[in-house]
């Protein structure tokens, strides 16, 4: 790509645009610079330059430290439209070259890919929408940068969002769900309370999760230890565990809707939350046909 292009008619170089791009990205201009292999200097110029030229601020300087204006996210936005059209052009260039079929690429968290994505890439086969299915997974940060910077058509996460950087829509609204493997002692209970976990083995998630949090700070505020056998630090990873009958787990229920092929069962947990299940995409971008036929796939899949 050629970055000493200016963008027609403004004065701007393109260059100037991916410094810009890359300091919000990495938070500092010293970080960028050494990401885009020149010195912290050439990456201020850049910036100072670009302000120059789109003629408002871009940053706010406060104590040492770069914070985007309102402006500098609207410019973000258009920036990152720009880039990911020049980088699927490039792939379908190579597509192509090397006779490649049709593909869409989808971030999720992933516990998904036990059933709902499977449903998916099925559905679109079917359809003849595409014909190769990539899957990205990780948390919800991760999944949120994959789809900004263009790696992911579309992406499956939770609220909140930036609504600056995404378009989305909704598709399911979850609530706490405490699973367990079939015959244990909670299929008698209605729903499962912290006063139920006291003395149980649990399968609980990395203590970053406001649901570890959650769980807890509930049986530590009743006096009690939680006995945490198995930690583990991405959704769907506890499927197993709690199938082996090794403790239980307290999940959401859109979650544990993905469990079906594992011998479990569960029950509302109280006190909970909801969680908001949205489908997202770069904001501004305008979906083709086929990729908005693959939200809709995805969007009835969640709601089953």
């Amino acid at each position: 790509m050629g970055f000493r292009m200016e963008v027609a008619g403004t004065g701007i170089k393109l260059r100037q645009l991916q410094v810009f791009r890359e300091v919000i990205r990495a938070g500092s201009e010293r970080l960028a610079g050494r990401l885009l292999n020149v010195t912290q200097p050439a990456v201020s110029q850049n910036i100072r330059q670009l302000e120059e030229a789109v003629g408002f601020p871009l940053f706010l300087r406060e104590k040492g430290k770069m914070r985007p204006t309102d402006q500098g996210w609207e410019l973000l936005r258009s920036i990152d439209s720009a880039f990911s059209g020049l980088d699927r052009l490039r792939q379908n260039i190579d597509g192509i070259r090397s006779r490649d079929r049709r593909s869409i690429a989808i971030a999720a968290p992933s516990a998904f890919t036990l059933r709902l994505l499977p449903e998916v890439a099925k559905a679109l086969r079917q359809e003849h929408l595409f014909d190769h299915f990539q899957v990205r997974s990780g948390h919800y940060q991760e999944i949120a940068d994959e789809v900004r910077d263009g790696r992911s058509d579309i992406g499956l996460s939770r609220l909140p969002i930036d609504e600056r950087l995404f378009d989305y829509v909704p598709v399911a609204k979850a609530t706490n769900v405490c699973m367990f493997a079939r015959g244990h002692r909670f299929e008698d209970l209605h729903t499962v309370t912290p006063e139920d976990l006291v003395g149980e083995p649990l399968i609980d998630i990395d203590p970053q999760f406001s649901s570890h949090q959650m769980n807890v700070n509930a049986l530590r505020f009743m006096g009690a230890d939680p006995d945490i056998a198995v930690e583990y630090d991405l959704h769907g990873h506890d499927a197993g565990f709690v199938a082996a009958g090794i403790g239980v787990s307290v999940t959401n229920s859109v979650i544990a809707r993905e469990y079906q092929q594992f011998a479990l069962d569960r029950r509302g947990f109280e006190p909970g939350a909801a969680y908001h299940y949205v489908i997202l995409w770069q904001k501004g971008r305008t979906l083709d046909v086929s990729t908005k036929r693959a939200v809709e796939i995805a969007a009835s899949a969640m709601a089953d």
